[in-house]
Order: structure tokens, then C-alpha cells, then sequence
């Protein structure tokens, strides 16, 4: 069940390997400090959504190892902006390559053209990959429990922090719940199995009364429907991530605006 994920995590660990080589940590790190020293601020993620009557959190999503190619020939400022224009309380940017036709610098490009919170979707294991996100402008980082122990998934999650950055941590079942510990911004629950690609919505609301009622919860894959999002929002949820069915239609953008209006 676990083989895809073991073999994207294998690889992404060969991938930063590869960075850090091109770019050593010393260097990333002081470039980071001189950023943060100019007092750029992180626009908050759990705010955005806590505040919205939506809560849409955006995704801009090229390919996945499931569907292969969704929309291959869009670029991040055909979309991304008018996601935000059109509504989004959150964006969220693939940044793995290989598996999910992503890139860093999709966050580069369209940072200075919105003003509502990125986050970089990712497989995280390192915390060089923190240090990266906060340099091309991201406002939060995804970590997921699956890929991580409870140790480091702590460690990441304190990193991120010093680094004004917030966290969405995902988990799949309730053998992760030991990974929401209080320091936590956000908790996701994955719909869809990282294992067999399976998605079912039935997750969220499963998970839902396990999770502590104080943190913002975030449900994530599977959303198509807006009748789901009020029947999530009545069992306490308050970020919903959406990428296949927007990113599906010729305007993403587009369907983003119809979808918030049919909730």
C-alpha cells in the first residue's frame, strides 16, 4: 500500500541531496536570515481561513502519479491570480517535479501578484526544504505524518515556526493522531489514500470528532461537490483543498468562482 509514497520519499531524499549540492545549506541559510532580517511578513494561512465563509484553499496542480497529466500546458500566472481574484481564502502550489509537474519557482512567479497565503505542497523530510520555502515566498508548508516520525515531524513543525511559517499537518488515519500535538496551526485529513490513491470524502468525516475542536481543520481531496463543503463546515471543518476539480477545466479560475457560488 505504502509503495508509491516510499518511493517518492526515497527520491525526494536523492533530490535534496542534489540541491544542497548545487546550493550548500551555509548559503540558503544566510540568504534566508538576510530575507527575514528585512522584515518581510507571512501572511497567515489559519487566519485566512478561520475568517472565510468558504475557505477554499486553491491548488495549483499540473499531474499527479494517479491521473498523470491534468492540465499540461497551463503556467502559474494563467491561474494562480485568478484563483485569488475569484475568491480563494489560500493558495496551495505544487512544488515536487517529478510526480507532480511542479516547481519551486511557481511560487517565485506569482508571489508578488497575490496577496492571500501560499503554501507549498511538497514532500518535506528536511528542514533545508523549510529554509527554501520561506525563500520563494511561501506562508506555509505542508508536513505529512506518513512521511515522518513523531520526532521529526516536531522538529520540522519548531523549525517552520522560527521561521514564520505555518503548518498544515496531514494524516490519513487515526494511528496519526499522536502527530497533532498543540504547537500544531492546522490539521488536514488526507480523503485520499497515499498508498492506493483510493479517495473517499467518508475520511474527513470520520476523523473529524478524533480531532482537537480548538484546531483548524482542513479537508483535503475528493472535493467536487459544494453540498460536501457545508456538510464538512457542520462537523467543524475550515479549509477545503481543491486542485483535480479545477484544474481539470480549461478555466481554473473560472470554475473556482462558480464552485463559491454554488456553496
Amino acid at each position: 500500500m505504502r509503495d508509491i509514497l516510499d518511493e517518492i520519499v526515497a527520491h525526494k531524499r536523492i533530490e535534496v541531496a542534489r540541491q544542497k549540492e548545487e546550493v550548500p545549506p551555509r548559503e540558503l541559510y544566510a540568504r534566508v536570515e538576510k530575507l527575514m532580517v528585512s522584515g518581510v511578513e507571512s501572511i497567515s494561512m489559519r487566519k485566512s481561513l478561520a475568517d472565510s465563509p468558504y475557505g477554499i484553499i486553491a491548488e495549483f496542480k499540473r499531474k499527479s502519479p494517479s491521473k498523470g497529466w491534468i492540465h499540461a500546458d497551463t503556467v502559474p500566472m494563467d491561474v494562480v491570480p485568478f484563483y485569488a481574484r475569484n475568491g480563494a481564502s489560500a493558495l496551495s502550489i505544487l512544488t515536487d517535479e517529478k510526480y507532480f509537474g511542479g516547481s519551486m519557482e511557481y511560487i517565485r512567479q506569482v508571489r508578488q501578484h497575490v496577496s492571500v497565503p501560499i503554501l507549498r505542497k511538497d514532500f518535506i523530510i528536511d528542514e533545508y526544504q523549510l529554509f527554501q520555502a520561506k525563500e520563494i515566498g511561501a506562508d506555509a508548508v505542508l508536513l505529512i505524518a506518513a512521511d515522518l516520525t513523531q520526532r521529526e515531524c516536531a522538529q520540522l513543525n519548531k523549525t517552520a515556526h522560527e521561521l514564520q511559517l505555518e503548518v498544515l499537518l496531514e494524516i490519513h488515519s487515526p494511528n496519526e493522531l499522536d502527530y497533532v500535538t498543540p504547537d500544531v496551526d492546522m490539521v488536514g485529513v488526507n480523503n485520499r489514500n497515499l498508498g492506493t490513491f483510493h479517495t473517499d470524502v467518508q475520511n474527513s468525516f470520520d476523523l473529524a470528532h478524533l480531532l482537537p475542536e480548538e484546531k483548524l481543520k482542513v479537508s483535503e481531496s475528493g472535493i467536487s461537490n459544494p453540498a460536501v463543503i457545508r456538510s464538512l463546515r457542520e462537523v467543524g471543518f475550515r479549509g477545503f483543498l481543491i486542485g483535480e476539480c479545477f484544474m481539470k477545466e480549461t478555466n481554473p479560475g473560472e470554475a473556482l468562482s462558480k464552485f463559491i457560488k454554488a456553496i
